[in-house]
Protein backbone atom coordinates (compact mmCIF):
# COMPACT_ATOMS: atom_id res chain seq x y z
CA UNK A 1 0.00 0.00 0.00
CA UNK A 2 1.09 3.56 -0.70
CA UNK A 3 2.50 5.44 2.30
CA UNK A 4 0.69 8.75 2.82
CA UNK A 5 2.12 11.15 5.39
CA UNK A 6 -0.18 13.35 7.45
CA UNK A 7 1.11 16.94 7.40
CA UNK A 8 -1.57 18.15 9.80
CA UNK A 9 -3.69 21.29 9.83
CA UNK A 10 -2.32 24.12 7.67
CA UNK A 11 -4.93 26.86 8.05
CA UNK A 12 -7.76 27.64 10.46
CA UNK A 13 -10.43 30.32 10.53
CA UNK A 14 -9.66 33.73 12.01
CA UNK A 15 -11.70 36.53 13.56
CA UNK A 16 -11.75 38.41 10.27
CA UNK A 17 -15.40 38.76 9.28
CA UNK A 18 -15.01 37.09 5.86
CA UNK A 19 -13.59 33.86 7.36
CA UNK A 20 -15.01 33.67 10.89
CA UNK A 21 -16.95 30.47 10.19
CA UNK A 22 -14.45 28.20 8.42
CA UNK A 23 -11.72 27.91 5.77
CA UNK A 24 -11.58 25.02 3.33
CA UNK A 25 -11.00 23.69 -0.20
CA UNK A 26 -7.88 25.56 -1.35
CA UNK A 27 -6.17 25.74 -4.73
CA UNK A 28 -2.42 26.30 -5.08
CA UNK A 29 0.28 27.66 -7.35
CA UNK A 30 3.94 26.88 -6.66
CA UNK A 31 6.49 29.54 -7.67
CA UNK A 32 10.01 28.80 -6.49
CA UNK A 33 9.74 27.74 -2.87
CA UNK A 34 6.55 29.72 -2.23
CA UNK A 35 3.10 28.15 -2.36
CA UNK A 36 0.40 30.66 -3.27
CA UNK A 37 -2.86 29.41 -1.78
CA UNK A 38 -6.34 30.64 -2.67
CA UNK A 39 -9.00 29.18 -0.41
CA UNK A 40 -12.69 29.25 0.31
CA UNK A 41 -13.43 31.47 3.29
CA UNK A 42 -16.84 31.27 4.95
CA UNK A 43 -18.42 33.89 7.18
CA UNK A 44 -21.44 33.58 9.44
CA UNK A 45 -24.58 32.76 7.46
CA UNK A 46 -22.65 30.50 5.06
CA UNK A 47 -21.50 33.23 2.67
CA UNK A 48 -18.23 32.40 0.93
CA UNK A 49 -15.42 34.40 -0.65
CA UNK A 50 -11.84 33.62 -1.69
CA UNK A 51 -8.98 34.25 0.73
CA UNK A 52 -5.24 34.20 0.06
CA UNK A 53 -2.06 33.22 1.87
CA UNK A 54 1.55 32.31 1.11
CA UNK A 55 3.21 29.19 2.45
CA UNK A 56 6.76 27.94 2.67
CA UNK A 57 7.33 24.40 3.93
CA UNK A 58 3.66 24.42 4.99
CA UNK A 59 4.20 27.42 7.27
CA UNK A 60 2.18 30.59 6.67
CA UNK A 61 4.40 33.50 5.62
CA UNK A 62 1.68 35.99 4.74
CA UNK A 63 -2.09 36.04 4.90
CA UNK A 64 -4.41 38.73 3.61
CA UNK A 65 -6.93 40.23 6.01
CA UNK A 66 -9.50 40.59 3.24
CA UNK A 67 -10.76 38.37 0.41
CA UNK A 68 -9.25 38.59 -3.06
CA UNK A 69 -12.58 37.66 -4.68
CA UNK A 70 -15.99 38.19 -3.13
CA UNK A 71 -19.65 38.17 -4.24
CA UNK A 72 -20.53 41.12 -6.44
CA UNK A 73 -23.16 39.90 -8.87
CA UNK A 74 -26.59 38.34 -8.57
CA UNK A 75 -25.42 34.93 -9.80
CA UNK A 76 -22.88 34.69 -6.95
CA UNK A 77 -24.70 36.64 -4.24
CA UNK A 78 -24.62 33.77 -1.74
CA UNK A 79 -21.01 32.84 -2.28
CA UNK A 80 -17.89 32.30 -4.34
CA UNK A 81 -16.82 28.76 -3.50
CA UNK A 82 -14.12 26.12 -4.04
CA UNK A 83 -11.54 27.81 -6.31
CA UNK A 84 -9.33 25.88 -8.75
CA UNK A 85 -6.47 27.55 -10.60
CA UNK A 86 -4.42 26.63 -13.69
CA UNK A 87 -1.84 28.57 -15.68
CA UNK A 88 -1.80 28.41 -19.48
CA UNK A 89 0.32 30.63 -21.75
CA UNK A 90 1.06 33.14 -19.00
CA UNK A 91 -2.54 33.54 -17.82
CA UNK A 92 -3.93 32.18 -14.57
CA UNK A 93 -7.49 30.89 -14.87
CA UNK A 94 -9.28 30.66 -11.53
CA UNK A 95 -12.57 28.77 -11.65
CA UNK A 96 -15.08 28.85 -8.82
CA UNK A 97 -18.59 27.79 -7.95
CA UNK A 98 -20.98 30.73 -8.12
CA UNK A 99 -23.87 30.17 -5.72
CA UNK A 100 -26.92 32.41 -5.72
CA UNK A 101 -28.70 30.63 -2.87
CA UNK A 102 -30.59 28.32 -5.19
CA UNK A 103 -28.33 27.17 -8.02
CA UNK A 104 -24.61 26.38 -8.22
CA UNK A 105 -22.86 27.20 -11.49
CA UNK A 106 -19.35 27.62 -12.88
CA UNK A 107 -17.71 31.04 -13.21
CA UNK A 108 -14.12 32.11 -13.65
CA UNK A 109 -11.63 34.97 -13.35
CA UNK A 110 -8.29 35.68 -15.03
CA UNK A 111 -5.02 37.10 -13.75
CA UNK A 112 -1.51 37.62 -15.08
CA UNK A 113 0.12 38.23 -11.70
CA UNK A 114 -1.91 36.36 -9.03
CA UNK A 115 -2.75 39.76 -7.54
CA UNK A 116 -5.27 41.39 -9.85
CA UNK A 117 -8.15 39.19 -11.00
CA UNK A 118 -10.76 40.09 -13.59
CA UNK A 119 -14.05 38.25 -13.34
CA UNK A 120 -15.22 36.85 -16.66
CA UNK A 121 -18.65 35.65 -15.58
CA UNK A 122 -20.57 32.42 -15.85
CA UNK A 123 -19.85 29.67 -18.34
CA UNK A 124 -22.50 27.18 -17.18
CA UNK A 125 -25.64 26.72 -19.25
CA UNK A 126 -28.80 28.49 -18.12
CA UNK A 127 -30.91 25.34 -18.22
CA UNK A 128 -33.12 24.09 -15.45
CA UNK A 129 -32.16 20.66 -14.16
CA UNK A 130 -35.44 19.42 -15.59
CA UNK A 131 -34.64 20.72 -19.08
CA UNK A 132 -31.02 19.55 -18.95
CA UNK A 133 -32.03 16.02 -18.03
CA UNK A 134 -34.48 15.93 -20.92
CA UNK A 135 -31.59 16.87 -23.22
CA UNK A 136 -29.12 14.24 -22.00
CA UNK A 137 -31.63 11.48 -21.30
CA UNK A 138 -30.75 9.49 -24.43
CA UNK A 139 -26.98 10.07 -24.37
CA UNK A 140 -25.93 6.69 -23.01
CA UNK A 141 -25.55 7.49 -19.31
CA UNK A 142 -25.71 5.35 -16.21
CA UNK A 143 -29.12 5.29 -14.57
CA UNK A 144 -27.84 7.16 -11.52
CA UNK A 145 -27.47 10.34 -13.61
CA UNK A 146 -31.23 10.65 -13.51
CA UNK A 147 -31.56 10.40 -9.73
CA UNK A 148 -30.11 13.82 -8.98
CA UNK A 149 -32.78 15.91 -10.73
CA UNK A 150 -35.42 15.05 -8.13
CA UNK A 151 -32.85 15.44 -5.33
CA UNK A 152 -31.99 19.03 -6.29
CA UNK A 153 -35.54 20.02 -7.15
CA UNK A 154 -36.68 18.86 -3.72
CA UNK A 155 -33.76 20.58 -1.98
CA UNK A 156 -33.63 23.86 -3.92
CA UNK A 157 -36.95 24.19 -5.74
CA UNK A 158 -38.42 23.23 -9.08
CA UNK A 159 -36.61 25.99 -10.97
CA UNK A 160 -33.13 24.98 -9.82
CA UNK A 161 -30.59 25.15 -12.65
CA UNK A 162 -28.31 22.32 -13.68
CA UNK A 163 -26.00 21.88 -10.69
CA UNK A 164 -22.38 22.41 -11.77
CA UNK A 165 -19.23 22.29 -9.63
CA UNK A 166 -15.59 21.18 -9.52
CA UNK A 167 -14.42 22.85 -12.73
CA UNK A 168 -10.79 23.42 -13.73
CA UNK A 169 -8.60 23.55 -16.82
CA UNK A 170 -6.00 21.03 -17.79
CA UNK A 171 -2.76 23.06 -17.44
CA UNK A 172 -1.93 22.52 -21.11
CA UNK A 173 -3.95 22.84 -24.30
CA UNK A 174 -4.81 19.71 -26.26
CA UNK A 175 -4.62 20.31 -30.00
CA UNK A 176 -4.77 24.08 -29.46
CA UNK A 177 -7.93 23.73 -27.40
CA UNK A 178 -8.68 24.26 -23.73
CA UNK A 179 -9.68 21.09 -21.88
CA UNK A 180 -12.11 21.83 -19.07
CA UNK A 181 -13.05 19.25 -16.47
CA UNK A 182 -16.42 19.69 -14.77
CA UNK A 183 -18.99 17.68 -12.89
CA UNK A 184 -22.56 16.83 -13.70
CA UNK A 185 -23.45 14.36 -10.98
CA UNK A 186 -22.47 11.68 -10.43
CA UNK A 187 -19.38 11.67 -12.72
CA UNK A 188 -16.55 13.78 -14.10
CA UNK A 189 -16.78 15.05 -17.69
CA UNK A 190 -14.57 17.07 -20.05
CA UNK A 191 -15.22 19.67 -22.74
CA UNK A 192 -12.90 21.11 -25.38
CA UNK A 193 -13.09 24.61 -26.86
CA UNK A 194 -10.84 27.19 -28.49
CA UNK A 195 -12.35 30.33 -26.97
CA UNK A 196 -14.51 30.92 -23.92
CA UNK A 197 -16.94 32.83 -26.13
CA UNK A 198 -17.94 29.47 -27.61
CA UNK A 199 -19.56 28.38 -24.34
CA UNK A 200 -23.07 29.53 -25.17
CA UNK A 201 -26.32 27.79 -24.30
CA UNK A 202 -26.39 26.40 -27.85
CA UNK A 203 -22.93 24.90 -27.31
CA UNK A 204 -24.04 23.32 -24.05
CA UNK A 205 -27.25 22.00 -25.58
CA UNK A 206 -25.30 20.15 -28.27
CA UNK A 207 -22.81 18.95 -25.67
CA UNK A 208 -25.49 17.59 -23.33
CA UNK A 209 -27.09 15.65 -26.15
CA UNK A 210 -23.88 13.59 -26.22
CA UNK A 211 -22.99 13.80 -22.52
CA UNK A 212 -22.36 10.07 -22.28
CA UNK A 213 -19.46 10.37 -24.73
CA UNK A 214 -17.75 13.11 -22.69
CA UNK A 215 -17.31 11.22 -19.43
CA UNK A 216 -13.82 10.88 -17.98
CA UNK A 217 -14.75 8.92 -14.86
CA UNK A 218 -17.96 7.56 -13.40
CA UNK A 219 -18.37 6.07 -9.92
CA UNK A 220 -17.09 2.51 -9.86
CA UNK A 221 -15.33 1.51 -6.66
CA UNK A 222 -16.97 0.81 -3.28
CA UNK A 223 -15.79 4.11 -1.75
CA UNK A 224 -17.24 6.26 -4.56
CA UNK A 225 -20.60 4.62 -5.03
CA UNK A 226 -22.65 7.81 -4.55
CA UNK A 227 -20.67 10.20 -6.75
CA UNK A 228 -17.25 11.57 -7.61
CA UNK A 229 -15.98 15.02 -8.52
CA UNK A 230 -12.83 16.67 -9.79
CA UNK A 231 -10.32 17.70 -7.13
CA UNK A 232 -6.92 19.18 -8.00
CA UNK A 233 -6.09 20.39 -11.50
CA UNK A 234 -4.21 17.47 -13.11
CA UNK A 235 -0.48 17.07 -12.52
CA UNK A 236 1.61 16.29 -15.61
CA UNK A 237 3.95 13.30 -15.21
CA UNK A 238 5.89 11.24 -17.77
CA UNK A 239 3.32 8.48 -17.25
CA UNK A 240 0.25 10.63 -17.81
CA UNK A 241 -1.92 13.25 -16.14
CA UNK A 242 -2.38 12.50 -12.44
CA UNK A 243 -5.94 13.33 -11.45
CA UNK A 244 -6.68 13.57 -7.73
CA UNK A 245 -10.42 13.67 -7.09
CA UNK A 246 -12.97 13.24 -4.32
CA UNK A 247 -15.19 10.21 -3.96
CA UNK A 248 -18.35 9.96 -1.90
CA UNK A 249 -19.45 6.79 -0.17
CA UNK A 250 -22.99 6.33 1.12
CA UNK A 251 -23.02 4.63 4.53
CA UNK A 252 -25.67 3.86 7.13
CA UNK A 253 -24.41 6.81 9.18
CA UNK A 254 -24.22 9.27 6.28
CA UNK A 255 -21.88 10.31 3.50
CA UNK A 256 -18.11 9.82 3.74
CA UNK A 257 -15.79 11.80 1.45
CA UNK A 258 -12.52 10.15 0.37
CA UNK A 259 -9.57 11.28 -1.73
CA UNK A 260 -8.95 9.20 -4.86
CA UNK A 261 -6.52 9.03 -7.78
CA UNK A 262 -6.47 8.14 -11.49
CA UNK A 263 -4.00 8.45 -14.35
CA UNK A 264 -5.06 9.92 -17.70
CA UNK A 265 -3.40 9.79 -21.11
CA UNK A 266 -1.20 12.80 -21.88
CA UNK A 267 -2.55 13.32 -25.40
CA UNK A 268 -6.13 12.26 -24.70
CA UNK A 269 -7.06 13.01 -21.07
CA UNK A 270 -10.42 11.35 -21.56
CA UNK A 271 -8.56 8.04 -21.83
CA UNK A 272 -8.05 6.52 -18.39
CA UNK A 273 -4.79 4.59 -18.03
CA UNK A 274 -5.29 3.41 -14.46
CA UNK A 275 -7.29 4.04 -11.34
CA UNK A 276 -6.45 3.46 -7.69
CA UNK A 277 -8.88 0.77 -6.42
CA UNK A 278 -8.78 2.05 -2.85
CA UNK A 279 -8.90 5.58 -1.37
CA UNK A 280 -5.75 7.65 -1.50
CA UNK A 281 -6.76 8.75 2.00
CA UNK A 282 -9.95 8.88 4.05
CA UNK A 283 -11.27 10.75 7.10
CA UNK A 284 -9.31 9.51 10.08
CA UNK A 285 -7.99 12.40 12.17
CA UNK A 286 -10.34 14.24 14.56
CA UNK A 287 -10.32 17.35 12.35
CA UNK A 288 -11.46 15.20 9.40
CA UNK A 289 -14.12 13.22 11.21
CA UNK A 290 -15.79 16.08 13.11
CA UNK A 291 -16.60 19.57 11.89
CA UNK A 292 -19.11 21.64 9.97
CA UNK A 293 -19.68 18.58 7.76
CA UNK A 294 -18.21 15.47 9.35
CA UNK A 295 -16.26 12.71 7.62
CA UNK A 296 -14.90 14.84 4.79
CA UNK A 297 -11.51 15.01 3.08
CA UNK A 298 -11.86 17.12 -0.07
CA UNK A 299 -8.65 17.45 -2.12
CA UNK A 300 -8.51 20.59 -4.25
CA UNK A 301 -4.88 21.77 -4.44
CA UNK A 302 -1.54 20.03 -4.98
CA UNK A 303 2.11 20.89 -5.54
CA UNK A 304 5.11 18.73 -6.49
CA UNK A 305 8.55 19.28 -4.97
CA UNK A 306 11.54 16.95 -5.17
CA UNK A 307 9.41 14.07 -6.39
CA UNK A 308 6.92 14.42 -3.58
CA UNK A 309 3.28 15.53 -3.88
CA UNK A 310 1.66 17.62 -1.17
CA UNK A 311 -2.13 17.64 -1.35
CA UNK A 312 -4.09 20.42 0.35
CA UNK A 313 -7.67 19.65 1.22
CA UNK A 314 -10.71 20.78 3.12
CA UNK A 315 -11.16 18.75 6.31
CA UNK A 316 -14.72 18.41 7.62
CA UNK A 317 -15.54 21.71 5.83
CA UNK A 318 -13.82 23.49 8.71
CA UNK A 319 -10.02 23.67 8.28
CA UNK A 320 -7.38 23.20 5.59
CA UNK A 321 -5.01 20.28 6.07
CA UNK A 322 -2.36 18.51 3.99
CA UNK A 323 -1.05 15.04 3.16
CA UNK A 324 2.07 14.10 1.20
CA UNK A 325 3.34 11.05 -0.66
CA UNK A 326 5.98 9.95 -3.14
CA UNK A 327 4.82 10.62 -6.70
CA UNK A 328 6.49 7.57 -8.24
CA UNK A 329 5.07 5.27 -5.57
CA UNK A 330 1.57 6.44 -6.42
CA UNK A 331 2.15 6.02 -10.15
CA UNK A 332 3.35 2.46 -9.58
CA UNK A 333 0.22 1.68 -7.55
CA UNK A 334 -2.04 3.13 -10.24
CA UNK A 335 -0.26 1.27 -13.04
CA UNK A 336 -0.93 -1.98 -11.19
CA UNK A 337 -4.59 -1.26 -11.89
CA UNK A 338 -4.63 -0.48 -15.60
CA UNK A 339 -8.07 0.05 -17.07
Amino acid sequence: MLEVKDEGIILKKTNFEFENESVLNPTCVQIGDITHMFYRAVKKGNFSSIGYCELKDNQVLRRLEHPVLFPEFEYEKHGIEDPRISQIDGTYYLFYTAYDGESARIAYAESSDLINFEKKGLISPSFSYDEAEDIFRDSGLQERYFLFESYYKEKHGKEVLLWEKDAFLLPKKIGNQFALFHRILPGIQIIYFSDFKELTDDYWRDYLKKLGSHIVLDPRNWFEIRNIGGGCPPIETPEGWLLLYHAVEDTSSGKVYHAAAALLDLKNPQKVIGRLPYPLFSPDAPWEKNGVVSNVVFPTGAIVQNGRVTVYYGAADQVIAAKSFDLNELLVEIRKNNI
